[in-house]
């Protein structure tokens, strides 16, 4: 009977466009991860194009901000040599991934998972314990404050307290104010990570992306040892970048690849299909693949022209 009753509501409730929420399930995510790069595999493998905004809902601060960038900051500034990736960088980039799971003793119900990106050791945890998020003025950290919930075997982390990044690897910022939506659903082998990054300083709409991972059974993840040392003879205390107006460099991608320089430029437009409507069509007289052509592959390298 009470089945009954409970088929009768779910249909009263999906006629009117309402649906009972989902039991949870928890699902092992427990493993070794291997990245997958079908998706933005030039951007996430050889590294994106300087002055490449596409696609990217920025704003003119973080446009400003991305156009000072020198990549050889990284070389120059110790401390930007050994730092880890943020949480919602990590992810992204060329590490692999290792998850395990805490249970409670008593209900043998999941409550932390651990993330570990052999990317200079960062390491994550993640909170199904219904704990909530610490203050604002609280530390921030690479890995940031997670917390979970289960949705139907979907499993939703919100990640606050992120310090101060980049969105991508060419310079764009991401605040250290901004929020991150996760959420994890596993199949089998694949694990597919959708990620939502809303940053109210430099991003004017929500920054929607993916990631897919593969389980790797004979992986171990080893210890990401770095030193710093002085890579360019520049002097103490000197940072690369360029001042407003000064980057030659901000035209490239958008002649090299026939790309109005309007679009490069970015904006939350430049994310829809729509948008494509409004673009002069140049590139159609280039008879190059581009820079990268075969780097959608960790193992393969790069077919560079």
């Amino acid at each position: 009977m009470m089945r009954t009753l409970r088929r009768i509501l779910s249909t009263v409730l999906l006629l009117s466009g309402t649906t009972l929420p989902a039991a949870a399930q928890e699902i092992d995510f427990s493993g070794s991860w291997v990245p997958i790069y079908h998706e933005d595999g030039p951007e996430r493998l050889p590294g994106p194009e300087l002055a490449d905004y596409l696609g990217l809902p920025i704003n003119d601060a973080a446009r400003l901000r991305a156009e000072s960038y020198d990549a050889d900051r990284i070389s120059a500034v110790s401390e930007y040599q050994c730092r880890q990736h943020a949480a919602d960088y990590g992810d992204r980039g060329l590490a692999n991934m290792r998850v395990t799971t805490d249970y409670d003793a008593l209900t043998q119900r999941m409550t932390t998972l651990h993330t570990r990106i052999n990317f200079h050791d960062a390491e994550r945890t993640i909170y199904l314990d219904g704990r909530s998020h610490p203050p604002a003025d609280a530390p921030h950290s690479w890995g940031g404050f997670s917390t979970a919930v289960w949705m139907g075997n979907m499993l939703r982390i919100t990640t606050t307290h992120l310090k101060a990044y980049y969105i991508r690897r060419n310079g764009v910022p991401s605040s250290d104010r901004r929020t991150l939506t996760e959420y994890w659903v596993r199949h089998g082998d694949l694990l597919t990570v959708v990620s939502i990054t809303d940053d109210p300083v430099f991003l004017t709409e929500r920054l929607v992306r993916s990631q897919s991972w593969t389980i790797d059974s004979g992986q171990r993840l080893g210890s990401n040892w770095c030193d710093y040392a002085a890579e360019l003879p520049l002097g103490e205390g000197v940072v690369p970048h360029w001042l407003p107006g000064t980057n030659p460099y901000l035209k490239e991608f958008s002649e090299w690849y026939g790309i109005p320089y309007e679009a490069t430029r970015g904006g939350a437009e430049t994310m829809y299909p729509e948008y494509r409507q409004k673009l002069k069509q140049t590139f159609s007289t280039l008879d190059r693949c581009g820079r990268y052509c075969t780097c959608f592959n960790a193992n393969t390298g790069c077919n560079v022209r």
